[in-house]
């Protein structure tokens, strides 16, 4: 190594040390903490950034009695109807978690406690317990029950939320919901 480099190298040495050990125990630690802390701070707001948004299919029963929920939609092996989701008065339920995958989803609820329904023209499959039923034909034949769905048009939507409110619908008929909203 050359002369002026190798002296250029002691003084970048010197000076380093003086800086570092110069400044105390206090500047040490802050120095040694920034850069992790740093790291640290950038991850989070990294993955702050890219976490998507919660989405899902939402119930909540505005009512205060115990309600019955049974959903039906479209999946890449057909129709699906999937029941019960037990929703307590003044609570909500997710039903499908995550960004909804189909534009049409179909309700169909049961008020546990006064008898009534909210429903619709749309005719699918249900079960007296829990159930998962591919397929919206043929229920009783397959040992179902047939019950009227209420159609939702969520327009591609990732995220939806339908309210039940009292007075449910008996009958047939599902309660008229107020015009922007996703009530029943």
């Amino acid at each position: 190594m050359r002369p002026e480099f190798a002296e250029k190298r002691l003084r970048e040495m010197q000076m380093w040390f003086a800086r570092d050990f110069g400044m105390g125990l206090a500047g040490r630690l802050r120095k040694r903490l920034t850069l992790p802390f740093l790291f640290v701070a950038a991850g989070l707001c990294a993955m702050a950034m890219t976490s998507p948004a919660r989405a899902d299919f939402r119930v909540c029963n505005a009512t205060q009695n115990l309600v019955g929920v049974g959903i039906g939609y479209r999946a890449k092996a057909g129709w699906i109807t999937e029941g019960w989701w037990h929703i307590e008065g003044s609570t909500c339920k997710t039903l499908i978690e995550g960004p909804l995958s189909s534009r049409f989803y179909y309700l169909y609820a049961e008020d546990a406690e006064r008898g009534g329904r909210w429903d619709g023209p749309i005719n699918m499959c249900v079960a007296e317990k829990e159930f998962k039923i591919a397929g919206v034909n043929d229920c009783v034949a397959r040992g179902f029950q047939r019950a009227g769905f209420q159609e939702y048009d969520t327009g591609e939507q990732a995220s939806w939320m339908v309210q039940l409110t009292d007075e449910p619908a008996t009958g047939g008929a599902p309660n008229a919901p107020a015009p922007g909203t996703n009530s029943q």
